[in-house]
């Protein structure tokens, strides 16, 4: 059984190639993916050749981890039916091609446990379930006993930033600011505003959530921190985080990283677009398909308009 697959050769090299799938084992699945999302935060840095060595890292390897599809196979042990639409997290069923996360390939082989079922109604939206469970995780910190506070600043309106503002708007939460510099993201706010930071003179925020990725921010988003308020690191850095001690000591500033998310946290975003608290709406900027990868990544990493692109595998079913 053979895929098609995205396959970055070297830094800032990619093909379709046709790659060979294992053969199913105990609980596995086989998906028939109908989309991928392209990730301008880690595939960017995995198509730039700045990608921290993760487990899994190095080339060549497929990339992408927000495929949807529908199940095709299953193995006596799987709790999938066929024909069940599914999210995929990524897969590493490609041999000696790494899979640094191995979700951009029109057919892939995984554990069942590893897949989540999705609403028919969604469609290709629900590429963008990692990136909700991501935003989601950041604040739920997966079941943690006590909540963290909810972010009163949120800098970044791209897709994450804009996920965990419309998160704060499904609770009920008014007061708060999003900070965006490019004005072609300024736009598309959903129940809340967006300003430049220039433009905003606050200095008493109690919880700063960063999903700008930028490593030389954290000084000025300590300045803008009230006394023990948290900074929350959720983007996703290549470079080193420094910080001047005096201004933080001050202000007795708390710092937080927010890791991956669960499956717990996945599930409390389904539950969220089920009862219509959450919408993804406006999210999918553009779509390509398949073939056209390399044109796809190319515009989804230097086109500050393309919030998220989609590559569409579905003609490859």
């Amino acid at each position: 059984m053979n895929t098609l697959a995205v396959v970055i050769d070297r830094p800032e090299h990619l093909s379709l190639a046709q790659l060979r799938l294992p053969a199913m084992e105990d609980g596995d699945v086989v998906v028939e993916v109908e989309w991928s999302g392209i990730s301008t935060g880690t595939e960017r840095l995995i198509w730039t050749g700045t990608m921290p060595m993760f487990p899994g890292m190095g080339y060549p390897l497929v990339p992408g981890y927000e495929a949807v599809g529908r199940v095709i196979a299953v193995s006596p042990q799987s709790t999938q039916w066929i024909g069940q639409r599914v999210f995929v997290p990524g897969a590493r069923c490609f041999g000696e091609v790494k899979g640094l996360f191995g979700g951009s390939a029109s057919r892939l082989v995984v554990p069942g446990a590893k897949v989540v079922p999705v609403e028919e109604k969604l469609g290709e939206q629900a590429v963008l379930l990692a990136l909700a469970a991501t935003a989601y995780h950041s604040v739920a910190g997966g079941g943690q006993d006590v909540p963290f506070a909810p972010p009163d600043l949120i800098v970044g309106h791209g897709v994450l930033g804009r996920l965990l503002a419309r998160m704060n708007v499904a609770a009920g939460i008014t007061d708060f600011t999003v900070w965006e510099t490019n004005p072609k993201r300024a736009d598309g706010a959903m129940g809340y505003s967006v300003t430049h930071p220039d433009e905003d003179k606050r200095r008493d925020y109690k919880a700063i959530y960063d999903v700008s990725g930028d490593s030389g921010l954290l000084d000025t988003l300590i300045a803008r921190l009230a006394p023990g308020g948290e900074v929350v690191l959720a983007g996703f850095y290549s470079k080193p985080l420094s910080l001047n001690f005096a201004p933080a000591f001050m202000r007795e500033a708390r710092i937080r990283v927010a890791a991956e998310w669960k499956r717990p946290d996945m599930l409390a975003v389904n539950a969220l677009l089920h009862a219509g608290r959450l919408s993804l709406d406006g999210l999918l900027t553009h779509c390509e398909p398949a073939e056209q990868a390399g044109s796809a990544y190319s515009q989804a990493f230097n086109d500050a308009g393309c919030l998220k692109m989609v590559l569409d595998w579905r003609h490859h079913a």
